[in-house]
C-alpha cells in the first residue's frame, strides 16, 4: 500500500514534489491489475479509458514543467487530445509503452523542479502562456499539478469500481 508523505514534511518544496509523487504512484496502482480491455475500454458516459488518463497525465507534466516552466519548443504539446478534442492514445501505441511513458515524463519532471526553485517563473519567451498575462512560479505550477492528479485519482477510484468492485482504502479518514 502506498502511504502519504511524512507529516513531520516542513519544506514547501519537499512536500509539493513528495505528494506529486504520492499522486503519481497512487494513479498506478489504481490501474494495476487491469487487463488490456479495461485499460482501452470505458465504462464511462464521457467515454474516456484509463489508458487515455495517464497518457494525458504525461502531456499536462509535459505541458507545465517543459513546455511552460523550462519555456523549451515542445512538438504537440496538446498531444493528448484527438480529433474530437478528448484525450487519444495514439493508434498502435501498447499499454506498456504508454506506462513507459509516463514513467518518463514524470522522471523529466522530477529532474525539472529538483534544479529549480519555488519562485522560478517561466522565461518570458515560453510559448505555453499567453503574452502578456502573468506567469506562474512553479509553486503555483505544482500545486496546480497535485489538483489534478487528486482528482483524476478519485476518478479512476469510481472507475476501478465500476471495473472489478475494488474500493479504495481511505488511509487516515
Amino acid at each position: 500500500m502506498i502511504t502519504e508523505p511524512p507529516k513531520t514534511l516542513g519544506d514547501p518544496k519537499d512536500l509539493l514534489t513528495a505528494y506529486l509523487d504520492y499522486y503519481r504512484a497512487v494513479i498506478l496502482e489504481k490501474l494495476a491489475g487491469l487487463d488490456e480491455d479495461e485499460l482501452r475500454g470505458s465504462r464511462l458516459p464521457t467515454g474516456w479509458t484509463p489508458l487515455q488518463l495517464v497518457w494525458h497525465l504525461a502531456h499536462v507534466e509535459r505541458r507545465w514543467l517543459v513546455w511552460g516552466l523550462l519555456g523549451e519548443n515542445v512538438p504537440d504539446p496538446w498531444g493528448d487530445r484527438g480529433p474530437d478534442e478528448r484525450w487519444a492514445v495514439p493508434e498502435g501505441m501498447t499499454a506498456a509503452e504508454v506506462f513507459a511513458r509516463f514513467e518518463e515524463q514524470c522522471a523529466r519532471s522530477r529532474e525539472i523542479v529538483a534544479g529549480a526553485e519555488l519562485t522560478d517563473v517561466p522565461p518570458a519567451s515560453s510559448k505555453r502562456f499567453e503574452e502578456g498575462t502573468p506567469l506562474p512560479a512553479l509553486s503555483w505550477i505544482l500545486f496546480h499539478l497535485l489538483q489534478e492528479y487528486a482528482r483524476h485519482a478519485g476518478h479512476l477510484d469510481i472507475v476501478r469500481e465500476l471495473a472489478d468492485g475494488t474500493v479504495p482504502e481511505q488511509p487516515g479518514a
